[in-house]
């Protein structure tokens, strides 16, 4: 029974780091509806700031984001001549306090030291940032050096992220990521030692090459390194839109059973090490910041996953950084060429997004919902949006009615995804998407 569950429920479907989600986005929405969009923002919000630095040293072939390998430093230093403007032009649009600063990419830990420092002042002069503020970093140790680290520890990070996928030799190679342990481990201890409260480690299942036996080996030595959150994400296999990752021999991937035991096994390993799950791939300990939201039930996801994060706006800066506001999303120009001339230009680069409306807020909530606590508040759901939440209450009847594998039910007022149901939550989710159907977009396995 489980294989056929498995296979009914592991189709293609989005991972929900937003809704709508991002195939829906057109060209309707640009810089002027951006604008509005920052100036109506009220003088109280809480901002957080994505930064996107879309360059690496080497292209991982799994890598699913926007991002291009290069071996010179120049490109780096001409594009940060366009962040800085796009940095200026919405700050004099957007009211409200940072309380939340993540450095994605791409490798952000490219960066030279000097630019680490001169990219923060940027945001601190143009900017107010709140006395308490979140900030977060992604890391290639093959990046790193003592002074990288000392630019780090000055501008504040308050949590370091790093991707370590799989250290087995094999898997690595496959993927072209060549990246040990030690190395990792010395990344860490560097970081701790600048007063670096949280680190964060992602592994990956369903590499090439990966077993449970792999993936566990992988486990245990990324506790060893006592990391506060973990995340184990599911490898997004997606060529027809990475075209890199047709170099990754596809003979040797897992399939949907191997990936499910990978996921299964992983996490068990977590919790019995004293982590607690959170959402549908991510484990924190108990005191941590993340695992205590998931417990209080004010846990959020956006387009960095599952976070803590509450701020009012979520600001996308850089190419193809995406904005999500109470207005809608908006995203930039993802081709660093096209970006640097926009930005360069008006300062703004927006290349498409999404208005909001009200129907779509009511979804996106309960999406957001079911992916971070598995379930759903009836009298919640009225109480914030009314009449409108009546065609969710009967789609909720109707999934429990004609649910034949025991994944959903009603306690009491709570519409709840069971145990069992909680591993195909993606799936789940689906169920409530009006829009699913419309895009045409492909997706990723959904476990």
């Amino acid at each position: 029974m489980e294989r056929e569950l498995i296979e009914r429920y592991s189709r293609p479907v989005p991972r929900y780091t937003s809704y709508p989600t991002a195939p829906h986005f057109h060209a309707g929405v640009g810089n002027d509806l951006y604008r509005s969009w920052l100036r109506a923002l009220p003088a109280e919000a809480g901002l957080s700031l994505y930064l996107h630095i879309p360059y690496c040293d080497r292209l991982c072939w799994f890598c699913g984001c926007h991002t291009k390998q290069t071996l010179r430093y120049e490109p780096i230093a001409t594009y940060l001549t366009a962040l800085f403007a796009e940095i200026e032009a919405v700050a004099a649009e957007a009211r409200g306090k940072v309380v939340a600063v993540h450095f994605g990419g791409g490798s952000p830990s490219m960066l030279k030291p000097d630019d680490i420092i001169a990219l923060d002042a940027q945001l601190r002069a143009n900017f107010a940032f709140a006395d308490k503020l979140e900030y977060s970093i992604e890391m290639d140790p093959n990046d790193m050096d003592e002074a990288r680290y000392d630019a780090l520890g000055a501008i504040g990070i308050t949590r370091a992220s790093l991707g370590v996928q799989d250290f087995d030799p094999r898997v690595q190679a496959a993927v072209n990521r060549i990246q040990s342990f030690e190395q990792t481990r010395d990344v860490v201890m560097a970081m701790r030692k600048r007063g670096v409260g949280s680190v964060n480690l992602d592994v990956l299942y369903g590499l090439p090459h990966q077993t449970v036996a792999s993936v566990l080996s992988t486990v245990e030595q990324v506790l060893s390194l006592d990391p506060d959150r973990v995340a184990a994400f599911g490898y997004a296999h997606v060529p027809w839109m990475k075209t890199h990752q047709k170099m990754i021999d596809e003979a040797a991937l897992p399939d949907i059973h191997g990936r499910f035991e990978q996921a299964r096994a992983a996490g068990a390993a977590l919790v019995a090490a004293g982590y607690q799950a959170v959402g549908m791939d991510h484990y924190a300990k108990p005191a941590d910041s993340l695992a205590v939201a998931a417990r209080r039930g004010v846990l959020h996801r956006n387009f960095q996953g599952y976070t803590t994060d509450a701020a009012t706006a979520l600001i996308g800066l850089g190419a193809s950084a995406i904005s999500q506001l109470p207005g809608g999303y908006a995203q930039n120009i993802v081709a660093t060429g096209e970006y640097q001339k926009a930005a360069n230009a008006s300062g703004l680069a927006i290349a498409k997004g999404f208005a909001l409306e009200a129907g779509d807020r009511v979804r996106a909530y309960v999406i957001e919902r079911l992916m971070c606590d598995f379930g759903v508040s009836r009298p919640g759901l009225v109480a914030q949006f009314g009449p409108l939440a009546a065609p969710i209450l009967a789609e909720m009847e109707l999934a429990v009615a004609n649910d034949r594998d025991g994944l959903v039910e009603f306690r009491g007022d709570l519409f709840a995804v069971r145990d069992k149901g909680q591993p195909f939550v993606r799936s789940i989710a689906a169920v409530f998407d009006a829009r699913l159907l419309v895009a045409g977009a492909r997706y990723s396995l959904a476990v």
